[in-house]
């Protein structure tokens, strides 16, 4: 009994540590992002006190810049990816899981390698294709990138969950006249966690990345709030108030999905390994 109260202990201990690795930068960029510039250099990991608070950098952003319009490009891009890659990812699993035919097989290992293979490779491709179609400096073209970035692992995941339910409970709606359509709507609230998961992961890389909206879309009128953080970094003048607050309330959105999505992603992680 000891040595378990022990063991526990040094878990907790472990990760703990971790989590105040982890969390540290956070911190320190959102602790910094309300301090003046000469105090960001000289006493970075001070607290914002009387003498150095200040809300330039915030002032700026909402005075000097077109943020909220980045602010708004980078939600609805990352909203419409994430609705596009659970709509398609879902109903491909569930084709994959529910229907024996001859290419299922084929077709999960072609999609595992959208897993093992960095979309990025293909930027000379995608950005000829783009330019063919004319949705360069358009946010079709990185709603179209991110969602054909997320689908494969969206399919792997949700087609292990949906293997899981139960034929009865298919074959029962079957009889009573429902329509595969209706049987793939009565199944998404049985997998639920793993479309939390699928939701949770798929959305950092969509609301950090800074290198398809630098390619496809360094308009203006197109910037996300990545990339809009960088105007404030210039050869000559470097405005860090503005980019740390910028960063700061760029951290916002994942931190509230993931509040909201912690129990799904958890069940959706434990339930997956289990199986």
């Amino acid at each position: 009994m000891r040595s378990k109260f022990w063991s526990a202990i040094a878990t907790h201990a472990v990760l703990i540590a971790y989590a105040v690795v982890a969390l540290f930068p956070v911190l320190l960029i959102i602790l910094n992002s309300f301090k003046d510039r000469i105090t960001i250099f000289s006493a970075p990991f001070a607290l914002p006190w009387a003498d150095s608070f200040t809300l330039d950098g915030y002032a700026t952003l909402v005075s000097g810049s077109h943020f909220e319009w980045y602010f708004l490009n980078s939600l609805f891009v990352t909203t419409s990816s994430l609705l596009l890659i659970l709509i398609v990812g879902s109903m491909a699993a569930f084709a994959l899981a529910e229907y024996k035919f001859r290419f299922n097989l084929l077709t999960s290992l072609y999609l595992s390698i959208g897993i093992m293979v960095p979309i990025r490779l293909g930027t000379v491709g995608i950005l000829r294709l783009m330019v063919n179609l004319h949705l360069v400096n358009n946010l079709l073209s990185l709603i179209l990138i991110y969602t054909a970035q997320g689908i494969p692992l969206a399919v792997f995941v949700l087609t292990t969950f949906m293997r899981q339910v139960p034929g009865d409970l298919k074959d029962a709606a079957r009889i009573d006249g429902a329509s595969e359509y209706r049987i793939y709507l009565l199944i998404l609230p049985l997998v639920r966690p793993a479309l939390g998961s699928v939701l949770a992961i798929s959305m950092l890389p969509i609301w950090n990345d800074l290198w398809f909206p630098l390619i496809l879309a360094p308009g203006e009128a197109t910037k996300t709030l990545i990339l809009g953080a960088q105007t404030f970094l210039g050869e000559f003048a470097n405005d860090y108030n503005a980019v740390l607050a910028a960063l700061t309330l760029a951290i916002l959105p994942p931190v509230f999905l993931y509040v909201i999505f912690s129990r799904q992603l958890i069940r959706g992680i434990t339930a997956g390994a289990v199986k």
